[in-house]
């Protein structure tokens, strides 16, 4: 079941939030990712705030008091420079989609995913934009099955 955001599972998010760092450092072969011990408690806090400022939603997948997937979304702020060179259409912005492990592959990243589409159509965003981590090709693979495209890219050269 899809439910918004509830207090009462902080702990479970930031839970989640702390696998999807784990995944992440796993599958970096750069070895630049890392997971500093205030991790957390900080980044629980910075999405939050985020979420706040930015017109932002939190909606989570629970079944039986467990959370088995989150997507924190909000609304981007857009700078100079995106004033100059865009149309600077209102845009919705997911900063975090994260399914526990043992529950992947059941619909739960999509219906979360489409629940946060909804809200941000809601509010007259035109667009979603979603950093995906250039490993991590599951997530590119699932972003790419539910119609979103690759717009941006940054190249890296280790020296």
């Amino acid at each position: 079941m899809i439910i918004e955001y509830d207090t009462k599972y902080n702990e479970q998010i930031k839970d989640l939030l702390v696998e999807l760092q784990n995944y992440l450092i796993d599958i970096d072969d750069w070895h630049t990712q890392i997971m500093l011990p205030e991790y957390r408690e900080k980044i629980f806090k910075m999405d939050m705030n985020k979420v706040k400022k930015q017109n932002g939603k939190i909606y989570l997948s629970v079944e039986n008091n467990i959370v088995l997937g989150l997507i924190i979304g909000i609304v981007e702020k857009k700078d100079e420079i995106d004033k100059l060179t865009n149309d600077c259409a209102k845009s919705g912005l997911v900063l975090e989609l994260v399914v526990k492990n043992n529950a992947r592959n059941n619909g739960i990243g999509k219906s979360l995913l489409e629940k946060m589409e909804v809200y941000f159509k809601s509010i007259n965003c035109q667009r979603i934009n979603i950093e995906v981590f250039g490993p991590n090709k599951k997530g590119l693979n699932f972003y790419k099955k539910n119609h979103y495209i690759i717009r941006d890219i940054i190249v890296s050269k280790k020296i």
